[in-house]
């Protein structure tokens, strides 16, 4: 194994070939209707940690230190996505108890430069509820004050 040499740089030829094919790639995941992010998910974020792994150099290997610490890094990306799953559905439940408060009390509802008042009879529940107003559905955002009876 002295005269035995491992060569780890790729050729001008070869870059320009492998520039190519990413860009043909990316050019294909374009225009099938993909969409860009601004951001990593915890699925990139794997995948990126499979590619570093499997295309290492079996002379020099990735040292365990530096994996134990991506691996670190994934769990923790996994239970920040938890926590704002948790957090959306905490919120949910906070604005549609804050809708349940209003039922027959009479509020103010702005509407884009025009105010409408009347008495809450209804709300709903979910992502987005919306209160009854004069027999029409509006946003809880739009209420812009509470008067109580």
């Amino acid at each position: 194994m002295d005269g035995v040499q491992l060569n780890t740089q790729m050729s001008a030829e070869e870059l320009i070939k492998l520039n190519m094919q990413v860009d043909s790639y990316n050019k294909s995941l374009n225009t099938n209707g993909r969409v860009a992010q601004q951001e990593l998910g915890k699925d990139d974020f794997l995948k990126l940690l499979i590619t570093q792994l499997s295309n290492q150099d079996p002379l020099s290997p990735m040292e365990n230190t530096e994996f134990i610490a991506q691996m670190a890094q994934f769990s923790s990306l996994e239970q920040m996505t938890n926590m704002n799953q948790e957090f959306g559905k905490l919120n949910s439940m906070l604005t549609s108890s804050q809708g349940v408060n209003t039922i027959g009390k009479t509020v103010d509802i702005d509407l884009g430069g025009a105010v409408t008042t009347g008495k809450v009879n209804a709300v709903t529940f979910g992502n987005n509820p919306q209160i009854e107003v004069n027999g029409m559905f509006y946003d809880m955002k739009k209420i812009t004050a509470v008067y109580g009876e």
